[in-house]
């Protein structure tokens, strides 16, 4: 066990034991045969002018059982021992090597300097046994204890300094210290109030002392390191008004500790001008004023101040001005710089303002000044990539984390494949994927998922525009990846093949659908049924639809209706009102779009008055008529020579709020020319303008072009093409 004691010696030293002390120790002392190497810090009691002070010291030695101890013991149970454990490590590190008065050096090879009094001389490295038993079977001195958890305990409700005056009365005196680590303790604990009480103490001691007891700078750092711990910030101004009427100049511990408490409250501009205060007031600033000064940077996400900051900090360094053994906290700053810059980041991609070329920018500054981070820096990063417009920062970092060979996580690579979705960038996202397949980690079922959603945007802007060949080559490219093609994916370009009446290569499609194991939906059978139609194969098409109902496939609205338009153009009437009675019976009502198909199909054959007499039928089944059925009607009996009749639908359409094309306006008055009627056209109106359909001419078609190698300049469909290069390679 490791005890916290007070060593005298001869010549007023003694020795305060503070450092790597076990939290989860019953007592700091032991009470078997040990042998151990222990850190004391040496207290020396110097008289001068009747009055004592203390000089705090540093050192190494083991043994010496002999000695009259002043044990200083912290018991494990409570929690206020565990506080004042990690204050009083707390303590040291906040001190380092300041307390070390002149002839004193923190040394790990002992002391350095040869103190003033020759008892020291027999300190040394050298492993001695010890039984600290032994001392009192062998009638030896008995160590006086001073239980400071009890001590702490009992100030732990104190109030005033009249609380700690009564409660400390008859104790013996302890050095200021521990004092000092007890305040930093009760900031542990939230309880500020003993930490001023205490304080106020020493204040009053200090007055009856006549100056030898009482705050020192170590005392007032650490209450200012209890109102930080507690966030008791509004007494930050008193307090330092204490110093300052005290006469104690504040240190660089004082600075770093309100720099700390700005950067708590928000003031992070207030925190970088004390840093300046302290360069003024030639103070050397220690690597927690570099690391503070960072914060408030990030507190300011400001990643480029932060980035000149550290280059003028190491160019002090490779100078040597900031003195010696900097190298192990320069690199601890190098790292803290690196982890604030990819937060600074990430803050900024979380933004409603796009910054994610800001973001790029300090990226690259940073690779210009050495300042590289690791993997997970990076994909902490690509995480923060969520919008259209950060994926240039994505793909960049993506490369920058498969350039380092240092791995990369599957999930981080699935949101990138989203990511590149997301901003159009299907290519950028299916590269990804390949890399997946060919470099790892394996691809999961989330990635096959968002790859083939990608593909399926494609393949349904390729149905939407009719472009067959789009939907053809991103099958095989599917393939090609070993990514299965769904019912959905080969409906998509039969869909399209119907758009483009490309009938031949529907059938293909079909077949190859059929040939990979794919059942045929009704869409498939639907958009093949239309290729048919189109290109007049009324008979195959007979044929498919037998084989549709054969299998058990519903036939939809879609598909009754393009019969229904085979029907008409075969001139078989009777046949179309059986599938008329079929839709009703399979409870498929009839749609204007049914109508439409039927009264299509009666004018591109002339027949007028069979188009009039399913315009009849619609009325009556209560189906209201659109455009599209007044201007085929019209031109059907315009063909037929019934240009009145045709005439009067006219106005009828006009009469409903219907507006006509420029084609039903022609054909009305060149009937009407043709036979002879007479009409008056100005109730007609003005001509319609030409109805030109707007080909929206998106930025991604070149890009989508060079994806699927797609020739931009329609040419003769090759039946080749149908095929990918591995179902080629499997048919030879």
């Amino acid at each position: 066990m490791q005890a916290l004691s007070i060593w005298p010696f001869k010549g007023d030293f003694c020795s305060v034991h503070p450092l790597n002390l076990e939290l989860t120790s019953p007592c700091f002392s032991t009470t078997r045969r040990t042998r151990r190497w222990t850190m004391y810090v040496l207290v020396r009691k110097i008289s001068c002018c009747g009055k004592s002070h203390i000089s705090v010291g540093e050192g190494f030695f083991s043994g010496y059982s002999k000695l009259k101890l002043l044990n200083l013991c912290i018991l494990k149970r409570g929690s206020f021992g565990a506080s004042f454990a990690v204050a009083w490590a707390l303590e040291q590190q906040a001190i380092g090597c300041e307390y070390i008065t002149e002839g004193f050096s923190n040394s790990t090879n002992g002391l350095s300097q040869e103190p003033e009094n020759k008892e020291f001389n027999d300190l040394n490295l050298d492993e001695q046994e010890e039984d600290e038993n032994n001392d009192d079977e062998n009638g030896g001195d008995k160590s006086t204890r001073v239980n400071v958890r009890a001590l702490a305990n009992s100030l732990q409700f104190a109030k005033t300094a009249d609380d700690v005056e009564e409660i400390l009365k008859g104790k013996i005196e302890v050095p200021l210290q521990v004092y000092s680590s007890m305040i930093r303790g009760f900031g542990i604990d939230n309880r500020l109030n003993s930490a001023m009480a205490l304080v106020d103490w020493l204040k009053r001691k200090k007055e009856n002392t006549h100056g030898s007891i009482g705050p020192n700078i170590y005392i007032y750092n650490s209450l200012l390191g209890a109102l930080k711990q507690s966030r008791e910030f509004e007494e930050v101004e008193s307090i330092m008004n204490d110093m300052a009427s005290e006469g104690i100049a504040p240190n660089i511990v004082t600075y770093n500790t309100l720099m700390g408490i700005y950067l708590e409250e928000g003031r992070a501009i207030e925190a970088l001008n004390l840093f300046n205060e302290i360069l003024e007031k030639n103070l050397s600033p220690s690597p927690a004023s570099y690391s503070t000064v960072l914060l408030a940077y990030r507190q300011l996400e400001d990643g480029s101040g932060a980035l000149n900051f550290f280059i003028e900090l190491r160019e002090k360094y490779l100078k040597g001005e900031l003195g010696e053994d900097w190298e192990t906290e320069f690199t601890r700053i190098e790292n803290l710089m690196i982890k604030i810059c990819y937060q600074v980041m990430r803050r900024w991609l979380v933004k409603s303002e796009n910054l994610s070329t800001k973001a790029l920018v300090l990226l690259t500054s940073m690779d210009k000044v050495g300042l590289r981070g690791g993997r997970i820096e990076k994909e902490r990063l690509v995480w923060a990539c969520t919008r259209e417009e950060h994926y240039s920062l994505g793909k960049e970092l993506y490369n920058r984390i498969r350039e380092s060979d240092s791995g990369i996580s599957l999930s981080v690579c699935n949101h990138l494949i989203w990511l590149m979705g997301k901003a159009k960038k299907w290519w950028a996202a299916l590269e990804i994927y390949e890399d997946l397949l060919d470099k790892g980690p394996k691809p999961n079922n989330l990635s096959y998922e968002l790859i083939v959603s990608h593909f399926n945007i494609l393949l349904n802007a390729a149905q939407k525009r009719g472009i067959w060949r789009w939907g053809v080559r991103l099958l095989n490219k599917m393939e090609d990846k070993g990514l299965k093609p769904g019912s959905r994916e080969w409906n998509s370009v039969l869909v399209a093949c119907s758009k483009a009446a490309e009938t031949s290569a529907a059938i293909q499609i079909f077949k190859r659908m059929v040939e990979k194991g794919e059942k045929p939906t009704i869409i498939s059978y639907g958009a093949l049924l239309s290729a048919l139609e189109k290109g007049e194969l009324y008979d195959e098409a007979l044929k498919v639809w037998r084989h549709m109902i054969k299998v058990g496939i519903e036939p939809n609205l879609h598909a009754y209706t393009i019969m229904a338009s085979i029907y008409v153009r075969q001139k078989k009437f009777d046949v179309v009102d059986s599938i008329i009675r079929d839709m009703v019976a399979s409870k498929v009502e009839p749609t204007v779009v049914t109508f439409n198909a039927i009264i299509s199909g009666c004018a591109k054959n002339s027949m007028g008055s069979a188009a009039y007499e399913w315009f009849h039928r619609m009325n009556l089944q209560n189906i209201t008529p659109n455009e599209i059925t007044y201007e085929m009607l019209i031109v059907a009996l315009s063909k037929d020579g019934k240009p009145r009749l045709a005439y009067d639908l006219y106005l009828r359409a006009q009469n409903e709020g219907l507006k006509l094309s420029s084609k039903a306006y022609d054909a009305v008055v060149e009937s009407s020319n043709e036979y002879g009627a007479s009409i008056n056209v100005s109730v007609l109106g003005p001509r319609p303008f030409d109805k030109r359909r707007k080909r929206e001419i998106r930025k991604t078609n070149s890009e989508f072009c060079s994806f699927a190698d797609v020739p931009r300049r329609s040419r003769p469909f090759d039946r080749k093409e149908i095929y990918s290069s591995q179902t080629e390679v499997a048919d030879k």
